[in-house]
């Protein structure tokens, strides 16, 4: 199969994201199309990964708080990523418009471990409500990711794979999208062999 790739815009000064190109999180799984739709665009420089997001999204849930709340539940928008584009393990992302973030490791849902965060808002996340929907931006340290691969940097010429996902389990319309097809029969989104390529420009 044929996955989708996406090139990582070099940050260079103030961020302007309307100048970043978009990836469409567009590819309706498992359900039918709730008519719901959603964009990342990443960007990057030395110092960290910089996330942005946008869902049109008319009817909004916004439930979980805190460290141990579950996002999925809610409006959500989540990015998964392989730091090292051949090794199986992952950091999962995922939050609600309340900035309720979900912070896993593991090589699929069966070994994940979630990650709690000594300080409050550890990638400083910042959500907005749009007039259809919502944003979310927040930004991965690259100090973070070494933590747990040292060998990682964040430089030009070097890929990650990934998949971005747009979801709601109690939402009034259940739903999942994600960038990269998951070709499954049940909602697993813990699957690395779905994940695209992400090349640092």
């Amino acid at each position: 199969k044929t996955m989708k790739s996406y090139i990582i815009t070099k940050k260079n000064g103030e961020l302007d994201w309307n100048k970043v190109p978009a990836l469409s999180i567009d590819s309706c799984l498992w359900l039918a199309d709730a008519g719901i739709t959603a964009q990342a665009r990443l960007c990057y420089d030395a110092e960290a990964i910089y996330v942005h997001f946008d869902a049109k999204e008319a009817q909004i849930r916004a439930e979980e708080t805190g460290d141990v709340g579950m996002p999925c539940l809610d409006s959500c928008l989540e990015f998964f990523f392989c730091p090292m584009p051949h090794n199986k393990t992952y950091f999962n992302i995922e939050m609600n418009p309340n900035c309720c973030m979900y912070l896993g490791i593991g090589t699929d849902r069966y070994d994940l471990i979630r990650l709690l965060c000594p300080e409050e808002n550890p990638f400083g996340a910042e959500s907005v409500r749009t007039e259809d929907g919502w944003q979310l931006t927040y930004r991965i340290p690259v100090s973070f990711i070494q933590r747990f691969f040292p060998e990682f940097r964040a430089e030009s010429g070097a890929m990650m794979r990934g998949n971005f996902y747009k979801c709601g389990d109690y939402t009034a319309q259940e739903h999942y999208y994600s960038w990269n097809p998951v070709e499954t029969e049940n909602p697993d989104f813990h699957l690395s062999a779905y994940f695209g390529k992400l090349y640092f420009e």
